[in-house]
């Protein structure tokens, strides 16, 4: 039984929401806080419930972010989890690590990508993390795809490939499909922008399928996702970009504008909490902004990364948002609370101190 969704609400109804998923199910406790109903210490909040339908871990911590929150609610399939995974970064660099977003403190080695690579982008359906394109020690572009079950550590394993083998793209992710697009081709002895928009199925391995096209084909850009809708921001088809489109990842077909960034900028990273789609950094700046990913328009200003950088990453639980990585050595990672504006705070460090541009990032359980 969830929380009512209006009205007075009783503590011990939500402990034992949160404890037992039962609100009504009720018996006296002592010692009941609030912080610890919010922040994962009686149990991990459940991350199905949209971000109004839960608590956002923030302080202060108040008894009405809990209306309407069922701790047994199932999602459609996820796209984002506890388990922050960071994989490749540098030409020669195949290391994933992995953090607790819900926590803060260093990460820890997880495994090995399959190719060492750079300019990767990555998305998750909750239990398999995958990663495409890239460039290798060579700097030939790759349409390599790899995998990881988040849940368990080890090294990654082959999936398929990418339409066009490529780099500097974004990827996300409705928890069914893996979307992949734009980035930069290679062209002769140069490159070219691609506008190009690829999926797989996650839960199966096989080649990518052609989706649709960007609204502008350019590289440098990222991407996020509200379970519905992906929407790619940032780039350069030339210089900075500040272009934002978005496609409904059930449908295939070309993108549609969304608005403008802040400014524009080109290496930024993207995560969501389910609501807003928030970009970070790019164009070595700390400037952190957001939309809401259900309508469109152009971005807000929402605060401060810890450290000005580009090439990094971004994942998310669903309620913080995590930071990593960055050209050329920035193994920083920060975290925002996504639900609150506000300028992000130090969340610890990668395993590695140097080869953390181009890195990618996904979330799971």
């Amino acid at each position: 039984m969830a929380v009512p969704s209006s009205g007075q609400l009783s503590l011990n109804g939500i402990f034992a929401e949160v404890d037992g998923g039962d609100y009504n199910n009720v018996s006296l406790e002592s010692n009941i806080s609030l912080r610890e109903l919010s922040d994962d210490t009686v149990d991990t909040i459940n991350t199905n419930n949209d971000a109004a339908d839960r608590p956002d871990g923030a302080e202060p911590h108040e008894m009405s972010e809990f209306y309407s929150y069922d701790h047994d609610a199932a999602g459609a399939a996820g796209y984002y989890g506890t388990r922050g995974v960071f994989g490749g970064g540098n030409h020669t660099s195949n290391i994933i690590d992995y953090v607790t977003i819900s926590s803060t403190g260093n990460a820890t080695d997880f495994g090995d990508l399959t190719v060492g690579r750079y300019s990767l982008a990555a998305c998750s359906n909750v239990t398999r993390g995958v990663f495409g394109m890239g460039d290798n020690v060579t700097y030939s572009y790759l349409n390599t795809i790899d995998y990881i079950t988040i849940a368990t550590t080890g090294n990654a394993t082959d999936f398929g490939d990418l339409t066009v083998a490529r780099r500097y793209g974004g990827a996300c992710s409705d928890g069914t499909k893996g979307l992949w697009g734009g980035g930069s081709k290679q062209a002769g002895r140069g490159f070219s922008n691609d506008n190009t928009i690829d999926y797989v199925a996650i839960a199966t391995t096989g080649n990518a399928t052609d989706f649709g096209d960007l609204t502008v084909a350019r590289r440098a850009l990222s991407a996020t996702s509200n379970g519905t809708r992906g929407a790619w921001g940032g780039g350069s088809p030339s210089g900075g970009d500040n272009t934002i489109d978005y496609v409904t990842i059930a449908t295939t077909g070309n993108a549609t504008d969304f608005g403008n960034l802040t400014y524009a900028r080109k290496w930024p990273a993207a995560l969501s909490d389910g609501t807003k789609g928030v970009w970070g950094g790019g164009s070595s700046s700390n400037v952190i902004a957001y939309v809401t990913l259900a309508t469109t328009g152009n971005a807000v200003d929402f605060g401060d990364l810890t450290v000005a950088r580009e090439e990094l990453a971004g994942s998310s639980n669903g309620t913080r948002g995590i930071f990593g990585g960055g050209w050329k050595t920035h193994p920083t990672i920060d975290y925002i609370t996504v639900a609150t504006t506000g300028n992000a705070t130090d969340f610890g460090d990668l395993t590695r101190s140097s080869g953390t541009g181009g890195i990618s990032a996904c979330s799971g359980n």
